[in-house]
């Protein structure tokens, strides 16, 4: 754990630890990126960012990649406002991009339940996308309740709330550099 992730924990009491350092963050999506480099050799993939907790995630990813790439975003809601997803899944900002023939990331801060990025994986493939790839953060297995391919994973979690590097609780703790758990 860095100084900066200490720090972090000073200032918010609400946080009962630190579950991944933002060091094991920043060597894992190193990782990915070449992973993801390597498998995208002679490819232009379009990576989409599901907003909003995926966004640190993608910034930081992209930099690790050395293919040329390009990136959009989606939003998307399953949650609203509580901890739990509601299994609904509303498109509340569509690509701009066309995706047909093209090679897709789809960059995910969190796979828990797997329901939306089903639903989502199954949407895309309508408009004729020459693959579809799931690049997750974090992957909360216990939570499943439909199985997704994930492609590239960051860190498998246990079945908690976490917040942080973009994950949020009520719009809150997006800012923190590590993934942490909040007190019960």
């Amino acid at each position: 754990m860095t100084f900066d992730d200490q720090d972090y924990l000073l200032r918010y009491p609400m946080i009962e630890r630190v579950l991944i350092s933002s060091e094991d963050i920043t060597r894992r999506i190193r990782q990915l990126g070449n992973e993801i480099s390597r498998d995208y050799q002679g490819s232009t993939p379009i990576f989409v960012c599901i907003l909003k907790g995926a966004y640190p995630f993608l910034a930081d990813l992209t930099r690790c990649v050395s293919v040329e790439h390009e990136v959009d975003f989606m939003a998307v809601s399953s949650y609203d406002g509580g901890v739990q997803s509601t299994g609904v899944v509303k498109i509340e900002k569509d690509l701009k991009a066309n995706i047909t023939d093209r090679d897709v990331v789809l960059v995910e801060d969190i796979i828990d339940t797997g329901l939306t990025i089903s639903y989502l994986v199954d949407m895309l493939q309508t408009r004729n996308p020459r693959s579809i790839r799931v690049a997750s953060l974090l992957d909360k297995k216990a939570a499943r309740k439909k199985e997704v391919p994930l492609h590239y994973v960051g860190f498998e979690i246990p079945k908690e709330f976490v917040i942080g590097y973009g994950l949020d609780y009520d719009e809150k703790f997006r800012n923190l550099p590590f993934i942490g758990i909040m007190k019960a």
